[in-house]
């Protein structure tokens, strides 16, 4: 397990760092990440600014670690439909993916400091870094080809159009976003047969 793993953590450490990412979530409702102070932060959250630089290099770092539940939210939002061993994807998506979009937007302000358009920024990183291992392995359990070129793509399409649509160069509601998304990752996921190539079958 890796270092930040929660279940090697202290429990004094992981309290002391669950009260940081509340403090800054309360703090980034009222402004911008780039408003707020590390002061601020440490004062809401009651402690002190020695032992915030003992767990964050800065608040970008615990901005960060505090969104950390939107990757896992999004991940197993992509995911809900999965109730059986290798059931096949409905052509609807989740209602979990509707709901995950509908949370993201309420903290639109913070996600787009943090998810730059097109998908970067520290938290577009871990967001792609994240929906490809969960794509690669999850294809390479049931045989599909190229898992690694498959998950690369589905990642980089979702934490893009998440991206481009929470600073609004997209134009959608959640439950219209969630049903394109779907259609999208579901295409990208058959575009490639077992030959390596097109699907069988598919218009030209």
């Amino acid at each position: 397990m890796s270092p930040e793993d929660p279940r090697t953590e202290d429990p004094r450490t992981a309290r002391t760092k669950g009260r940081l990412r509340e403090s800054l979530l309360a703090e980034c409702a009222d402004r911008p990440l780039a408003e707020v102070s590390v002061s601020a932060v440490v004062r809401r959250a009651g402690v002190g600014r020695a032992t915030f630089y003992l767990h964050y290099e800065d608040l970008t770092a615990l901005a960060v670690d505090a969104c950390a539940d939107v990757v896992h939210a999004a991940v197993d939002a992509l995911h809900a439909w999965q109730t059986g061993p290798s059931p096949l994807p409905p052509a609807r998506p989740p209602a979990a993916l509707a709901a995950f979009l509908t949370d993201a937007a309420d903290r639109a302000p913070l996600y787009r400091t943090l998810l730059l358009p097109g998908g970067g920024g520290p938290l577009g990183r871990r967001l792609h870094r994240e929906l490809s291992a969960r794509a690669r392995a999850e294809r390479a359990a049931v045989g599909a080809p190229h898992p690694e070129l498959v998950a690369s793509a589905v990642a980089a399409a979702f934490t893009g159009v998440l991206a481009d649509w929470l600073h609004e160069d997209i134009q959608a509601d959640p439950e219209a976003l969630a049903d394109h998304l779907w259609r999208l990752l579901l295409a990208l996921h058959r575009a490639i047969g077992p030959d390596g190539g097109p699907k069988a079958g598919r218009s030209r």
